[in-house]
């Protein structure tokens, strides 16, 4: 990759959330293997962000490849209206397999952000289906966040998201305060009456309840009690009210469930998974839903939604692949392992004046300091380091490969404590 490459690419290519004005500098990949990144200068970094949560077997894993080698001889690509195929078929089935009982149709698409935008179709349709028409709104809480697209737009935290420039444009959701008992903390029986409220209040207009389980991802990487799951899918079984689990970020593992709303003991009616889907290897998404769900929507009408990519046969192999070397292995034994190196390796970080909180999850790190980073500045330390980290606002936090390796883990979490504690200086 040369110079004219990397000043061509400042010029006239958007990366996320960047100003063509104002660019952090930008690291030139020429290839990846295992955990490992490799420089356009020869130097290796480990990987502490799976390619943002979803590279969970790690990068040009042989099984993987040869899945999508073998697809692309058969064929790379055929409409899903009218035909159907082989490789949808098995996955669909895994997923039905694997997933809360009531889940038993699955709706592929090409992203995260379009699973919610399905599954808000799908709770839409569904109450006006059942003769509840005023149901046209949803409720969720702040400080979550479910996607770039306009109804996913719309149920991210309307103050303090990414999407504020928007909400003048957006359908007007609403929203409870965040859940603010810690995930096996103390919990606070009281923090529900404002959901309470709403639901009380409201429900004669809120068709379905959509919240990240347990872990509320980029708007703030928090983690919550799951008694404040189970007492939402009580609510909404009492109001009418549908639950969308967003397991987009959480699903397959990364929580130490394979699907966090397990934590609470609670199955939703409607689900939505991406990102480690694929293993990280293509963009794909799935929406799946109870058959209560489905047959009222289907009694009288279609879904109203159709991408042209649906069930792409590439992505729906190599997400077959994904899915089988999950469960061929331990899984639940590496997340438990990598949760604790993790909550070792981390651990200097609470020490330092700058940092706010230290806290682990399964596969998931996250330091809070009290000032947001400069990105400018921050970026380059990561890699000096030998580490890929990507922060945003006050959060340095990791989401690594399930395959990383102990001492990997060890030099991803001493490159952390040295960066941060040259902030501090």
């Amino acid at each position: 990759m040369s110079e004219d490459d990397l000043c061509f690419d400042a010029d006239h290519i958007w990366h996320p959330y960047t100003s063509m004005q104002n660019r952090y500098q930008m690291f030139p990949v020429v290839s990846a293997e295992g955990v490992q990144l490799t420089l356009n200068d020869g130097r290796q970094l480990i990987d502490g962000m799976a390619s943002w949560w979803s590279v969970i077997h790690g990068y040009n894993h042989p099984k993987l490849n040869e899945a999508i080698q073998q697809q692309l001889g058969l064929m790379a690509h055929v409409m899903f209206g009218g035909l159907t195929h082989k490789p949808a078929i098995e996955l669909a089935r895994k997923l039905i397999a694997i997933s809360p009982e009531p889940l038993q149709q699955v709706f592929f698409s090409d992203s995260g952000s379009v699973a919610v935008e399905v599954a808000i179709k799908m709770a839409l349709q569904y109450q006006q289906a059942t003769g509840n028409t005023q149901k046209r709104r949803l409720l969720t809480v702040k400080r979550g966040y479910h996607g770039d697209t306009f109804s996913a737009m719309s149920v991210c935290d309307p103050e303090q998201g990414m999407h504020t420039l928007f909400q003048g444009g957006l359908p007007k959701q609403l929203f409870a305060p965040a859940p603010q008992s810690p995930f096996k903390g103390a919990w606070q029986p009281e923090e529900l009456t404002a959901v309470k409220q709403l639901f009380e209040q409201q429900h004669a207009e809120i068709a379905a309840f959509i919240i990240e389980p347990i872990v509320q991802g980029a708007g703030g990487m928090r983690f919550y009690a799951s008694e404040y799951l189970a007492e939402i899918r009580k609510l909404c079984n009492q109001y009418q009210v549908l639950l969308i689990a967003d397991e987009i970020a959480t699903g397959f593992g990364r929580t130490g469930k394979l699907f966090a709303c397990e934590h609470a003991g609670v199955a939703p009616d409607i689900l939505c998974l991406g990102k480690a889907l694929t293993g990280g290897y293509m963009s794909f998404a799935a929406t799946l839903c109870s058959d209560e769900v489905s047959q009222a929507i289907s009694k009288d009408g279609v879904l109203m939604h159709g991408p042209t990519f649906m069930a792409n046969p590439l992505a729906c192999s190599v997400a077959n692949a994904s899915v089988d070397l999950l469960l061929a292995q331990n899984w639940s034994s590496t997340i438990a392992s990598i949760e604790q190196e993790l909550i070792k390796g981390l651990a200097p970080c609470s020490s330092l004046p700058q940092v706010a909180d230290v806290r682990v999850l399964g596969a998931i790190g996250v330091v809070e300091l009290q000032q947001p980073v400069d990105m400018h500045r921050v970026q380059p330390m990561f890699v000096e380091q030998g580490i890929w980290v990507r922060p945003f606002g006050k959060l340095v936090y990791v989401m690594p490969p399930y395959i990383i390796s102990k001492e990997q883990l060890a030099l991803l979490c001493q490159g952390i404590c040295n960066v941060i504690t040259r902030l501090g200086g």
